[in-house]
């Protein structure tokens, strides 16, 4: 074993490991308990490890990934019983939400522990902890006997990791280890909740959506104004994904969705109208175009660029299986990327359950140049 730990601590060649091998599995944990980087799979996507509980790994994190240092990171835990060692109490509601949702796609704000380095939480007396419902992302934590902080696998603001090898484009001799448990399962990040005040608010969209948060609280969940509108410079960022430019493709990028929000066949004419014409306009200057829309608009793309190897059309799914658009988007703005797209005009979805999560992730993609139809 100690051969197999030198070969992945060597970040001039970082080893890309699978969650069958138990071996390796036992080294990517020891470089995560001796201060060490490692990559692993979640069901939302793949996370970047650090010893929670070790500022030198916490900076070591902010470092491989580019990452503002104010920005929070979210502890893993394996189980219920490693939660009390890193909040300093646990609220009801917390209580509750676990019950309820963990393992899953659920991160919770608390107050911290002392024992948790302000280089953790972004200098934030609160921490941000979830339980990943992935078998081997429970299976590594356990393994290395640490809570584990884990931001996103890739380079600060680029597209989230959703495979292995998106982790490998960005930290590739950054880090000691890749654990490649395949691709993730549902494709954006998970919900976040603030618990730390009197308060429950929704800090951040996912696959456990706001209503889902209702029914077990049995009261309202407060939205966060960031949710609508850029956060301001001055403040700091409670979560992940709040402040800071995130999801973003290397191109340009322009989202358009209905103004009455109803994705209506009238509706989806007008996006895909308004998204031709901005095509058009792109490749008179020259620029290589990437078009994202829907397995309901592809046909009219089709017609109009089809056999052109200046527009790239990716289709992210039916409007009607949300889940499906969740799980592809991160990939297909990967691909623009790997094509050379120079602008992407893209189609919305619908606002409602996970669609919600999604239109957050792609209206932050598109650095909020969002137009209504």
């Amino acid at each position: 074993m100690e051969t197999l730990l030198l070969e992945l601590a060597d970040y001039k060649k970082t080893g890309i490991i699978s969650t069958a091998d138990a071996e390796k599995l036992g080294c990517a944990a020891k470089i995560l308990r001796e201060g060490g980087l490692a990559a692993f799979p979640t069901e939302t996507v793949y996370g970047l490890g650090g010893n929670a509980l070790d500022q030198h790994a916490a900076a070591a994190i902010y470092a491989a990934k580019g990452r503002p240092s104010d920005n929070p990171l979210i502890v893993h835990i394996s189980c219920m019983a490693e939660l009390p060692p890193v909040v300093e109490e646990i609220p009801v509601r917390a209580q509750k939400l676990a019950e309820a949702f963990w393992p899953g796609p659920l991160t919770m704000i608390m107050k911290k522990a002392k024992a948790v380095p302000y280089e953790t939480t972004g200098g934030l007396d609160t921490v941000a902890v979830r339980m990943p419902e992935h078998a081997a992302a429970r299976q590594l934590i356990a393994l290395s006997g640490i809570p584990v902080a884990a931001p996103s696998a890739n380079t600060s603001g680029r597209p989230s990791p959703t495979t292995a090898e998106h982790v490998a484009e960005d930290l590739m001799g950054k880090i000691g280890a890749i654990v490649d448990g395949g691709p993730a399962g549902i494709g954006v990040e998970s919900t976040i909740v603030d618990l730390s005040g009197k308060k429950a608010v929704l800090l951040r969209p996912g696959a456990i959506t706001r209503e889902m948060l209702e029914t077990v609280l049995g009261e309202q969940v407060e939205m966060d104004p960031a949710l609508e509108r850029p956060l301001d410079a001055s403040i700091h960022p409670k979560a992940p994904g709040m402040k800071y430019r995130h999801y973003a493709p290397k191109a340009q990028m322009m989202l358009a969705e209905p103004a009455d929000g109803i994705y209506s066949a009238e509706g989806l004419g007008r996006i895909t109208e308004r998204l031709c014409r901005e095509a058009d306009e792109r490749l008179s200057r020259g620029q290589r175009v990437g078009i994202i829309c829907s397995g309901e608009t592809l046909p009219v793309y089709e017609k109009a660029y089809g056999g052109r190897e200046d527009v790239i059309l990716a289709s992210l799914g039916s409007h009607e299986k949300e889940e499906n658009i969740a799980h592809n988007l991160f990939s297909v703005l990967r691909e623009m990327d790997a094509r050379g797209v120079e602008f992407i005009a893209a189609e919305g979805v619908r606002k409602e359950a996970l669609g919600y999560a999604i239109m957050n992730r792609m209206k932050k993609a598109a650095g909020q140049n969002v137009v209504l139809v």
